[in-house]
């Protein structure tokens, strides 16, 4: 045991290791805070980035409220920041390691686990290579631990092929940026949401998905007009201004015919795009082909709404443009995101107070996962094919660049395809959920029957995925652990320890730690001893970079000023500027300093409706108390009376009426792969021919079509061919 633990200097480890669950481990706060203290935390659910006090009593974690002062939301939350802590003291916690043994999960302790870890991922290495072993990670444990486990797995243990579940919520804005600014670079700041006179929502249904991003709207002075583009008539479309409703998926479409209509018309700011666009004739004779009339026909949106949007765009002066999933989960996001942040850059709407082409990511640290993950892209946002960038790294962290690899691994449809042809045997899940979350889900049993390793580390051994594993680690969640997230706006926040985790269970930092150890690697990783001591790290080797945070001296500042926006390099005026946009002056981060216009013909839908299968289900967010699987959010009942509990299909009127279906009916939805049954809502949110099921039941991934952008590899959740029946008049 005392070798074990040999990881950590300071002994924290293995004070960690001797508590158990009688000794109240996981509701005593940590000794640096005062027993009735109040400390500040950011949220840990979604990117908006919310800053929370949670209230100490007797050492205890009693209570938490949003922070007042703090600049993302300014003393207001959402239903989860308010229930933030529920989580924590779920019943089924895991306490401590569960191995499988005849069939069974049962509890062992950490050096046991760390045993059975290292000999399933190291019986695969040796017989099928060090490749040969992979994992999946979160876009919701600290940047520090994602950085660690990064670093761990493809530096230490040559696991090339490594990704995160932020694949399914960022992949493509994350793509977009960087071909057309030439970084994954977000340029707005949330101040923008205030500062606008047209806000133009795609395919966001900000009100439930972000509701304090909606409050800053409702802030806005300028009494802003409100344009929510999305097939549903969701809470936000109905709070808005105008509703925009194009076919699903028809999105790219509108924004070239909307670009067609400026350029025709003469609307846009020819001085900005001569100065700071390269591409630009292309693309106009790229939009040329999509007249009103076409781009009316595709999409279904009339000539005179498209007319009336192209003057509106043209008439506002500081126009904001904004979009979330129902852009980035599609087979084509990636130029749909790039069509709409072509608007922006042809009426210069970029880099001024209350513009932008702004992406809202979904995760509470998807940004820090896009930066230092280490998984789709090198430290820092680095190219791991680049020599001069693996050296960089490589004297930073003080290791061989050889370790380092030549190119940045599978994402994540391509390892579970590994999986299935035999070149993946085994499986590292750290914090994320796939036997629920995953694209047409089903296909995840064939998957781990061709594992022969499969280990997953969590808060909890209840979740679809822990179910399957051979080992499970238990983790600590927020609140448990230190370290920090960066939010949607670039905002890097502080994430504290106000309690401790249950039983034996660990931050995902020290259990990476007990891994290196296990798999005897631990010597390249000495200098990663803490969350700060990491923190570190990150600065140097953002040094030079678009994101470089270098200025940030640790910590204490982050705490002090609301979170730090990067860039802030070295040198950059102290204190920092609460609010920052990037782009200001016009350079971007292309070799040329120039914005690129990139452009493609739509593709028709990869599963269209057919006679058989007529209606087209859509997927989103059902309440703003759920959140993803509802492996945290479920476990806090006043968030569970908030939100369905139960798998409900949306009809419209005339659907339900072909079909005899009644209110609340349950029903089965079908798709070629599977069938399910739901409870039938019948309201006109959904047109005929549409449907709409939450994504946070486990049932609806069973039926959603496994298509995905080719140039990002993010799933398109939101659109797949099924059919509706009462129960007893299906026949197959």
């Amino acid at each position: 045991m005392k070798g074990l633990l040999g990881v950590h200097r300071d002994g924290a480890l293995t004070e960690e290791l001797r508590l158990t669950d009688d000794a109240l481990a996981g509701r005593r706060v940590p000794a640096r805070l005062a027993p009735d203290a109040v400390a500040s935390l950011v949220c840990g659910f979604c990117s908006t980035g919310c800053g929370l006090d949670v209230h100490l009593q007797g050492g205890r974690a009693v209570n938490v409220a949003p922070a007042a002062g703090y600049p993302v939301n300014g003393g207001h939350a959402c239903p989860k920041g308010w229930a933030a802590l529920a989580p924590l003291a779920a019943p089924d916690r895991l306490t401590h390691p569960l191995v499988r043994r005849g069939g069974k999960l049962v509890p062992c302790d950490w050096p046991e686990a760390m045993r059975v870890l290292a000999d399933g991922l190291g019986a695969v290495q040796r017989r099928h290579g060090a490749e040969a072993a992979a994992f999946l990670s979160t876009g919701q444990i600290c940047t520090e631990e994602m950085a660690l486990l990064g670093a761990v797995a493809k530096l230490g243990l040559g696991m090339v092929h490594g990704d995160g579940n932020t694949r399914q919520c960022m992949a493509t804005a994350a793509t977009a940026y960087k071909e057309t600014f030439g970084f994954d670079a977000p340029p707005f700041t949330y101040a923008d949401l205030e500062q606008s006179d047209v806000i133009v929502l795609w395919g966001s249904n900000l009100c439930v998905a972000h509701p304090i991003l909606w409050q800053r709207i409702c802030q806005n002075r300028h009494v802003p007009e409100i344009v929510v583009v999305d097939p549903r008539a969701t809470e936000t479309a109905a709070a808005a201004s105008w509703h925009v409703r194009p076919r699903p998926k028809a999105d790219l479409a509108l924004a070239y015919g909307l670009a067609h209509v400026l350029i025709a018309r003469g609307w846009i700011d020819r001085a900005y795009v001569d100065a700071h666009v390269a591409g630009f004739d292309a693309y106009a004779a790229h939009v040329a082909a999509f007249p009103p009339e076409r781009v009316a026909h595709d999409t279904g949106v009339p000539v005179e709404e498209l007319e009336r949007l192209a003057a509106r765009l043209h008439a506002g002066q500081r126009v904001s443009h904004w979009w979330t999933m129902g852009v980035n989960q599609s087979h084509q996001g990636v130029r749909t995101a790039q069509a709409i942040t072509a608007l922006a850059l042809l009426t210069g709407n970029l880099g001024r107070p209350g513009t932008g082409a702004n992406s809202i990511t979904g995760q509470c640290n998807a940004m820090g996962s896009r930066l230092f993950s280490n998984t789709t892209n090198l430290f820092g946002g680095r190219d791991f094919a680049d020599a001069a960038h693996r050296a960089r790294v490589a004297d930073v962290l003080g290791v061989d660049a050889g370790r380092i690899p030549t190119h940045a691994g599978w994402s994540y449809d391509r390892i579970l395809d590994g999986v299935l042809t035999g070149a993946v045997r085994a499986l590292w899940v750290i914090g994320t959920n796939p036997f629920h979350s995953w694209i047409n889900r089903r296909a995840l049993a064939d998957v781990r029957a061709r594992l022969d390793f499969l280990v997953v580390q969590d808060m909890y051994g209840s979740t679809e995925t822990a179910r399957e594993a051979d080992l499970v680690l238990p983790a600590a969640g927020w609140g448990e652990k230190d370290g920090t997230f960066i939010n949607s706006e670039r905002r890097i926040g502080l994430v504290q320890k106000v309690a401790r985790a249950p039983g034996v269970a660990l931050p995902d930092l020290a259990i990476v730690q007990l891994v290196a150890r296990a798999m005897g690697v631990d010597a390249m990783f000495e200098r990663w001893r803490d969350p700060e001591s990491i923190f570190g790290l990150l600065r140097a080797l953002s040094a030079g970079q678009p994101c470089d945070f270098t200025g940030v001296t640790g910590y204490a500042m982050l705490a002090e000023h609301g979170g730090v926006q990067w860039p802030y390099p070295a040198g950059a005026p102290a204190p920092p500027v609460t609010e920052r946009r990037l782009f200001e002056d016009g350079r971007f981060f292309t070799p040329d300093g120039r914005a690129r216009l990139v452009t493609a013909e739509p593709a028709p839908l990869p599963e269209a409706p057919a006679p058989r299968y007529p209606l087209l289900l859509l997927t989103g967010r059902g309440s703003a108390s759920d959140w993803h699987t509802r492996t945290r959010t479920g476990k806090a009942p006043v968030l569970a009376r908030l939100g369905a509990t139960d798998a409900y299909v949306e009809v419209n009127p005339a659907d339900a009426r072909a079909r005899a279906i009644r209110p609340d009916e349950r029903v089965k939805v079908v798709s070629r792969r599977a069938e399910v049954i739901a409870r039938a809502v019948v309201t006109e949110r959904v047109r005929p021919g549409e449907v709409f099921m939450p994504m946070h039941d486990a049932a609806t991934n069973l039926l959603t079509v496994a298509a995905f952008d080719p140039h990002s590899r993010q799933p398109a959740y939101k659109a797949s061919a099924v059919q509706l029946q009462r129960l007893e008049g299906w026949e197959r």
